[in-house]
């Protein structure tokens, strides 16, 4: 199991002036660590080309080879993945990847032997049981402590049927995903229904099936909206191809640099963005441009525009809330107040973001409510500076360099949690305050 440690707190540099900077992003971490699990099921090698070199991408790698599978990094950086038959036993440590944890145990079931999970300890507070109960309908074999979380043991005996399962997805999209992900392998593939109140993070599940279909696996959706049925998604048994993959700019951390043209003033680009896409980040350009911000895409990429000036928005970010401690760091140096709807899956992430975000907001003086589902943020003139603490998650701790930008003396308590997605945040943050590309 991992331990936690902490860097010495980090001041979070104050904005001199507009920003005028261009910047070049890590690749997708959700794209990385799907194309990994894929590339470990495929006939045949694949290339990864650009993907993200992070906590979350290392994690994964390594429990792909504890499984068996070889995945060699190339001098470009490059990752080649050559599948091999999973016929051993392993200890799998998921940090805090939720990737990982939700990710690898359906991949495990192939597996010929004992697969024992855990994690950081906060990894342990994470909710599990979705992924546990819908091994066990499949049939397979889950011993755990009974708490239906890490840690836990997958007794696998190479093979699984597959058939149909009914799952509650509503605390998260990865166990729909992780499933969808292992599904052309099990002999009968699967149909995989939703039974729950709230589906989040749609676009997650959409990126899935699109990296399925580009590996020629065959698969379909159904009543996604849940008016006449249950949502339902099919994958059908066969094999999934390797070859080449090009791993995207990661979208959802382009936001604080985003933002920080918003709170600065200026301009930042970030390059390679991509003309369509099913990562959630994309979003971004339409979020911030109701928050005041110019947007313009073109061949360099994507540029936000901003003149300091915030506005508040009511807005359900239910399709992705990863994005939420971005915009509720914008809404607390806002002009008029935000509510955020549509998350209170957020309480079950790496940490419960809705009441971090609210107890360190109103820690440097601002205003912030919890809500149901969600959060209230009021414009506040008392800002200042503090310790923002971090709770092991790295979204967490850009929050508070945005919020930094503008509220000298804010001390975010460990910076280097952004490791988890995004290794040397910190020099890229500099490097855009400075105008280095």
């Amino acid at each position: 199991m991992s331990e936690t440690s902490y860097s010495q707190p980090w001041i979070a540099p104050v904005a001199s002036g507009p920003l005028n900077a261009v910047v070049s992003l890590p690749g997708s971490k959700s794209l990385t660590n799907r194309e990994l699990v894929l590339s470990a099921l495929a006939k045949e090698p694949t290339t990864l080309t650009a993907p993200l070199e992070s906590r979350d991408s290392s994690l994964m790698i390594a429990a792909l080879r504890l499984l068996g599978t070889q995945v060699d990094e190339l001098a470009n950086g490059d990752l080649k993945v050559t599948p091999a038959a999973f016929d051993r036993s392993a200890s799998i440590d998921c940090g805090l990847a939720g990737t990982v944890m939700r990710f690898v145990p359906p991949l495990s079931v192939l597996a010929n032997g004992d697969i024992r999970f855990d994690g950081d300890l906060a990894a342990r507070r994470r909710p599990m049981n979705t992924t546990i109960d819908s091994l066990r309908a499949l049939g397979v074999t889950v011993t755990d402590e009974g708490a239906s979380a890490l840690p836990f043991t997958v007794h696998g005996t190479g093979a699984v049927a597959g058939g149909s399962v009914t799952i509650d997805a509503s605390a998260s999209s990865q166990f729909v995903s992780g499933l969808l992900l292992a599904a052309a392998r099990f002999e009968n593939g699967i149909t995989l229904q939703h039974d729950g109140q709230h589906l989040p993070s749609m676009p997650h599940i959409e990126m899935t099936l699109d990296c399925l279909e580009k590996r020629g696996v065959k698969v379909s959706s159904s009543d996604l909206d849940g008016k006449n049925g249950l949502p339902t998604w099919r994958v059908e048994p066969g094999e999934i191809d390797g070859g080449t993959i090009a791993i995207e700019p990661d979208l959802s951390n382009a936001g604080p640099f985003l933002a920080a043209a918003m709170v600065a003033g200026g301009s930042v680009t970030i390059t390679g963005w991509p003309d369509s896409t099913t990562q959630v980040g994309d979003e971004f350009d339409g979020i911030l441009q109701q928050m005041g911000a110019t947007i313009v895409r073109s061949s360099e990429g994507l540029t936000v525009t901003g003149t300091g000036a915030i506005h508040g928005i009511d807005i359900d970010l239910s399709i992705g809330g990863e994005l939420t401690p971005v915009i509720a760091a914008l809404a607390a140096i806002a002009d008029s107040p935000t509510v955020i709807r549509g998350v209170a899956h957020l309480r079950g992430h790496e940490t419960d973001r809705l009441a971090a975000l609210a107890t360190e907001i109103n820690r440097i003086g601002g205003i912030a409510r919890e809500t149901a589902d969600g959060l209230e943020i009021d414009p506040s003139e008392n800002l200042h500076g503090a310790l923002w603490e971090t709770y092991e998650d790295h979204r967490m701790a850009t929050a508070g360099a945005i919020i930094g930008l503008r509220v000298q003396g804010i001390q975010v308590e460990d910076i280097k949690t952004t490791s988890k997605t995004m290794p040397d945040f910190d020099k890229l943050w500099l490097n855009m305050l400075e105008g280095k590309a």
